[in-house]
């Protein structure tokens, strides 16, 4: 087996294909669009390449591609957290053997760089997708979190990484009433001077998406790992987006005019993807035009208050809003992903309100 950088449009291709080989006939892989992930990898279209540097590579064997990685070093990450930190991501290998190998590549590059600690996977950054699937492997993956095999934790585990945080994924039945004591607390909320939630405004995106950096900077600030995204990487994040967005479950709430808090749920477009092979055309694009009457599942991507404002209520509010909207769309089912395993406030009041923990993505850690 032989361990070359995919440096080469062919090289890239063949990274960016593996996946759809490995996963073929699998039942619950979902294949993302070949071009969004193609635009991952570009420093032109991806601008957390701006700040940060990603090498490729490809594990060969007998001629076949049989895994992949990248390498990934985030100035901004280091900078803000002190650390000496690289990253792995997009791991996919056949076998244990190829794991460490892939990994021990990562490691070499890591230690090149000065970084004294590899941690992953983050696909490329915690701000997109992040974590190995440890449990529940019998269940489709929402819309923008990853998917793998059972083995994979074992392989990177072999290679000596350890667990260093778990991602929490919490499955919510949309269907079901808002819990009273929920419910109290938000009418409370919103009888308050002052107090107003409003819908995304599309006519007004700029502004809006302005609104939204400020409340996500504010609210995600002290979280374990957290950087703050760029103003390009919030914007072709909400580009992205825009086409699947159902505006009415974009949420913001001001108090007195100061932007306190807000709420992101997006359809689980998954549900569409998984009969499009990667592909628009020649027929996925019929299905994208027909996610109307396919999708009845959101994936809540954020939901996030100021944190001087944590104990004030807007939870509940918003809980019951999206709630509220979600039923007068017909969604049944709603994925709240993910949160830290140690944030017992914000765990807690998601069981509060009905969610069960469904998922578990795991981070893995190696000190140099």
């Amino acid at each position: 087996m032989s361990i070359v950088p995919a440096t080469t449009p062919r090289l890239v291709k063949q990274f960016v294909e593996l996946p759809y080989a490995v996963y073929a006939g699998h039942p619950n892989w979902v294949p993302p669009l070949r071009r969004d992930e193609h635009r991952r990898l570009s420093v032109k279209h991806n601008p957390f390449l701006q700040h940060a540097t990603m090498d490729l590579w490809l594990a060969r064997s007998d001629g076949r591609v049989v895994g992949r990685v990248a390498a990934i070093d985030d100035r901004l990450h280091n900078e803000k957290h002190g650390e000496r930190t690289a990253w792995f991501g997009f791991l996919e290998a056949r076998d244990a053997s190829t794991t460490r190998a892939l990994l021990r590549t990562v490691e070499e590059w890591a230690r090149a760089r000065g970084s004294t600690i590899v941690r992953g996977p983050a696909n490329p950054s915690l701000n997109e997708s992040a974590g190995l699937l440890i449990d529940t492997f019998d269940e489709d993956p929402s819309i923008l979190m990853p998917y793998n095999p059972p083995h994979y934790g074992g392989f990177v585990e072999s290679a000596g990484y350890v667990k260093i945080k778990d991602l929490l994924a919490w499955s919510i039945d949309a269907t079901a009433p808002v819990a009273a004591r929920i419910a109290r607390l938000s009418e409370r909320v919103r009888r308050r001077p002052g107090v107003v939630v409003r819908s995304v405004d599309l006519k007004h995106f700029d502004r809006d998406l302005a609104m939204l950096q400020v409340i996500y900077r504010a609210a995600w600030e002290d979280n374990w790992g957290f950087v703050p995204p760029t103003d390009a990487e919030i914007r072709q994040l909400a580009v992205d987006l825009k086409p699947i967005l159902d505006p009415d479950l974009v949420l913001f709430v001001e108090i007195d005019g100061r932007p306190s808090a807000c709420a992101v749920a997006i359809p689980n477009v998954n549900q569409v993807l998984k009969r499009m092979n990667g592909r628009l055309l020649p027929f996925g694009l019929l299905h994208f035009l027909r996610r109307k009457s396919i999708v009845d599942e959101l994936r809540v991507l954020l939901l996030g208050v100021v944190s001087d404002l944590r104990n004030t209520g807007l939870y509940p509010l918003l809980i019951a809003e999206l709630t509220r909207r979600a039923q007068a769309h017909g969604y049944r089912r709603a994925e709240l992903s993910w949160t830290l395993e140690d944030n017992e406030a914000v765990n807690a009041g998601i069981e509060a309100a009905g969610g069960r923990r469904s998922k578990t993505y795991r981070l893995y850690e190696k000190r140099l």
